[in-house]
């Protein structure tokens, strides 16, 4: 088990208090979803990409029997080596898939993580071989449970930046997505 240095990533991901983690991961709206577009892998990848001006916004996301929703990143605050990613994944198919990866051109690595409350201490692990998602359910990453944990970041992630991400299932594939970067001041995603 890896051992992680966690204040920096409670400071950002856990901004709200643990009572209100549960609702604020129920806020966010389906208008404010991920966005997509095909990605040019020979771009600079420094940094969290501008949407082009001609890129429409979307309620979700299809990626095989999958539905991806409400997706979105913690801006990260000054110093701080990572940030969380949040969003909902629903399988409307018959049998299970499992989300596999996660990559992002603005990070050396990503992460899948899950954050827990023992005995009033919180406790983050990695997630290895991936998460399941059963034929009619829904994973719901949110502040204090799943998240994405993007590491070494190549530049700070900022409220309004879009981040490129690359989600990749056992069976729905990889989908290529735009996570938006929202405040890290405790403002949960609207």
């Amino acid at each position: 088990m890896r051992l992680y240095h966690i204040a920096p990533v409670v400071a950002a991901i856990l901004t709200l208090p643990v009572s209100s983690m549960a609702a604020s991961a129920t806020t966010a709206k389906p208008g404010d979803a991920m966005k997509t577009m095909p990605m040019d892998m020979t771009q600079d990848k420094s940094a969290a990409a501008p949407m082009p001006s001609d890129e429409k916004a979307m309620d979700s996301v299809q990626a095989g029997a999958l539905m991806l929703t409400n997706g979105y990143i913690r801006a990260m605050l000054p110093g701080q080596p990572v940030g969380g990613g949040y969003l909902t994944i629903k399988n409307d198919g018959k049998t299970p898939d499992r989300l596999l990866s996660v990559e992002s051109p603005a990070a050396g690595m990503v992460e899948l993580h899950e954050m827990t409350m023992q005995n009033n201490i919180m406790k983050m692990r990695r997630i290895a071989g991936g998460i399941e998602i059963k034929p009619g359910e829904m994973l719901m990453m949110k502040p204090g449970g799943y998240h994405l944990m993007f590491m070494k970041v190549n530049k700070p992630f900022a409220d309004g930046d879009l981040v490129p991400v690359t989600l990749t299932f056992d069976k729905a594939g990889s989908v290529q997505v735009f996570m938006p970067v929202v405040s890290a001041k405790g403002k949960s995603h609207p």
